[in-house]
């Protein structure tokens, strides 16, 4: 499992920010070719984007195309399918159809390019609500498809809502994705972009709501975001010892015959442990990194 706490946007037509965003301690990059890329720079923006993930970098490196039903699309999948992308991230998806005929796509494509079937996933964003009502159709489409993303900018303004500074309307759609992400298996979803770049605090506010709700990560359009998303998805250095304390003792007990036991005062049974192995897998998957 890739560790995705935080995915920086860069516009893929602006070398010197895809530059940047794939050098910067985001555990991915996604690069743009959809709301920012006009038009008529779109074919000049998918040889950049496909030369940029072709060369050395710190990060995953992901690729946000067009729509399905653009014209762009298809090209664009075209273009950036190679050898050292990622992943494709799909905006706009409205049903498992969506996911599945991208899949096909790259799956082709990938055989095109000597390849490995099924290298490259698919992250399908959910910003509508069409989107948010075929949710589980779309966490189960399976395939290449390992998570899914929120995006509250568009479905905002496809729903007629307001974006709040305490984003009080975005509760539902929130849980709903996180519950059919774990309901059809795959990973915790990632949450939507924070807007108001002058917002430290409410930035912070609302990526603690992420963190509390379920969600695996955020996704960023600023550099300066990263290390609070990070801050708050990284177990602290006193919950990493706590939780490998609780994994040891428990262990230990369970050999004995236990599985009710103390440690440091607190009551520590299967529920508990399995929080704290978690913590365990997220050490272990950032030290592998």
């Amino acid at each position: 499992m890739k560790i995705m706490r935080s995915m920086l946007f860069a516009p893929g037509n602006h070398a010197r920010r895809v530059e940047k965003a794939l050098g910067l301690d985001a555990d991915g990059a996604i690069l743009d070719l959809e709301d920012a890329v006009a038009a008529a720079e779109k074919p000049a923006a998918r040889a950049a984007v496909s030369d940029a993930l072709a060369r050395p970098r710190r990060c995953l490196g992901y690729v946000r195309v067009n729509g399905l039903l653009t014209e762009w699309c298809y090209r664009d999948l075209a273009a950036v399918v190679r050898p050292g992308l990622d992943g494709i991230v799909l905006p706009k998806a409205e049903s498992a159809a969506d996911v599945k005929i991208v899949d096909w796509l790259i799956g082709e494509l990938e055989r095109e390019h000597g390849m490995d079937r099924g290298s490259v996933d698919i992250i399908p964003i959910i910003e509508t609500g069409k989107g948010l009502a075929a949710i589980d159709e779309i966490c189960a489409a399976g395939g290449r498809l390992r998570r899914v993303v929120f995006g509250a900018a568009d479905f905002t303004l496809d729903m007629n809502m307001q974006w709040t500074r305490d984003e009080a309307e975005l509760a539902h759609a929130r849980s709903a994705i996180v519950l059919a992400s774990r309901v059809a298996g795959i990973e915790p979803p990632l949450d939507t972009v924070w807007a108001r770049l002058q917002d430290a605090e409410g930035l912070r506010a609302s990526v603690q709501i992420s963190f509390d709700m379920g969600f695996q990560g955020r996704v960023c359009i600023h550099p300066d975001q990263i290390p609070v998303v990070h801050e708050i998805f990284t177990p602290s250095a006193e919950e990493r010892a706590a939780a490998l304390k609780i994994v040891a003792a428990f262990e230990a007990a369970e050999r004995t015959g236990s599985a009710s036991i103390k440690v440091d005062g607190q009551f520590v049974d299967y529920p508990i442990v399995e929080k704290a192995r978690r913590v365990v897998a997220i050490m272990q998957r950032l030290a592998g990194r």
